[in-house]
C-alpha cells in the first residue's frame, strides 16, 4: 500500500510540474494570438494545475492512521477531493471554454495575430502532456494487472481514483490540444472565426464528459460501494468452510478507502458450541479472513439465529427471496 500511495503521488507530481509549465505558455500564447480555442485551452491548463494541487492534499489527508473520532480512518476524504477535481474540471475549465465559443459564436472575437506562437506551444505542450499520460496510463494499467481486470473494468470498480483522475485529465489534455489545434488552423486557412469558436466549444464538452465520469465514480466510492465481488464471494467461501458455521446468513462489505474494505458477517454458529468456543472461532476466522485479503482493514462477525424473521425480512429486503437465510446453499 505504502509503494502504490509513493506512485500516485509520483504521478500527480508529474502532472502538476507539466501543467504548470504548459499554462504558463497557453496563456502567452492566445494573449499572442487571441485565439478562443487557445484561451479554452490555458483555462484547462489552469484548472489541471489546480486539481493537482486538490489530488497532493487527498493523498496525505487522506493516509491519516485512524484515531477516536474516526475509528476506520480517513480514507474516504481522498474522494472528497476528488470529486472537488470533478467540480473545477468543470467550472474552471469546461465553463470558460463555453463562454470563449460564445463569444466567437456572437461575432466578439479578439483579433488574431501571428498562429505560429499557438502552434509551437500546442505541440510543445503536447509532448509535455504525453510523458505525464504515459505515467498515468502506465499506474493504472499496472494496477489493473494486479487486480486481474481489463482497463474499463478497473476503472469502473476501483476505489483509487487518483490515478484514474490524472489519466482522465491528461486525455482530455491531449484531444483538447488537437482542437485548440483544429481550431487554430481552420481559422488561419478559411479566415473565419468560427472554427476557432467550434474548437473552445468542442473542448468544453470533453471537459464536461470528464468530470461527469469523475462525479460518478467519485460518488460511488462515497456512498460506500460493496466491496469487489470476488472479495466478497471468497470471504463466504472462508467462513462457510469454517467448522463451526452451520450457515453464512449475510455479508455486508463497504469500501472504506484506497484498498480498505469494512467486512460484517451474521453467522449461524452450530448449537453446540460453548460462548468460548464462538469467541475463539470469531478471532480465527477475522485472521483468516485478513491474512487472505490484506485489503480488508476491519472484520465483525455476528453469531445469529438464521430462522430470526425479522433478520430475514432484512436480507430480502436488500438482495431478494434468493439470498434470503434458509433460500439455497451458501
Amino acid at each position: 500500500m505504502a509503494e502504490e500511495q509513493q506512485e500516485s503521488t509520483l504521478t500527480v507530481l508529474l502532472a502538476f510540474g507539466a501543467n504548470l509549465g504548459i499554462a504558463i505558455a497557453k496563456i502567452v500564447a492566445a494573449v499572442i494570438t487571441g485565439s478562443a480555442s487557445m484561451a479554452a485551452e490555458a483555462a484547462h491548463s489552469i484548472a489541471d494545475t489546480f486539481n493537482e494541487v486538490l489530488l497532493i492534499v487527498g493523498l496525505r489527508r487522506s493516509g491519516r492512521p485512524a484515531d477516536r473520532r474516526h475509528p476506520l480512518g480517513y480514507g474516504k476524504e481522498r474522494y472528497i477531493w476528488t470529486l472537488l477535481v470533478a467540480v473545477a474540471i468543470f467550472g474552471m475549465g469546461a465553463l470558460f471554454a463555453f463562454y470563449q465559443g460564445v463569444e466567437t459564436f456572437l461575432g466578439h472575437p479578439a483579433a488574431e495575430s501571428d498562429p505560429l506562437v499557438g502552434y509551437v506551444v500546442l505541440a510543445v505542450a503536447f509532448a509535455l502532456e504525453a510523458v505525464s499520460w504515459q505515467q498515468a496510463l502506465r499506474q493504472v494499467r499496472r494496477d489493473a494487472r494486479d487486480e486481474g481486470l481489463p482497463v474499463i473494468r478497473y476503472i469502473r470498480r476501483t476505489d483509487e481514483p487518483t490515478s484514474i483522475s490524472v489519466l482522465l485529465e491528461d486525455s482530455a489534455a491531449l484531444l483538447g490540444l488537437i482542437f485548440a489545434a483544429a481550431g487554430l488552423g481552420l481559422h488561419q486557412l478559411t479566415g473565419s472565426a468560427v472554427w476557432d469558436g467550434v474548437g473552445s466549444m468542442m473542448i468544453g464538452l470533453l471537459l464536461t464528459a470528464v468530470a461527469l465520469i469523475l462525479g460518478r465514480i467519485n460518488l460511488n466510492l462515497l456512498i460506500g460501494n460493496q466491496a469487489d465481488p470476488r472479495l466478497v464471494h471468497d470471504v463466504r467461501e472462508l467462513l462457510a468452510a469454517a467448522p463451526e458455521i452451520e450457515w453464512v446468513v449475510d455479508i455486508v462489505t463497504m469500501t472504506v478507502g484506497a484498498d480498505r474494505v469494512l467486512v460484517c458477517a451474521r453467522l449461524d454458529f452450530h448449537d453446540a458450541l460453548t460462548a468460548g468456543d464462538v469467541e475463539r472461532a470469531c478471532v480465527r476466522m477475522s485472521h483468516e479472513l485478513r491474512d487472505a485479503h490484506g485489503e480488508i482493514d476491519e472484520v465483525f462477525l455476528e453469531p445469529v439465529p438464521r430462522d430470526d424473521p425479522e433478520l430475514r425480512d432484512r436480507v430480502i429486503a436488500r438482495y431478494g427471496q434468493r439470498q434470503a437465510p434458509g433460500a439455497g446453499p451458501s
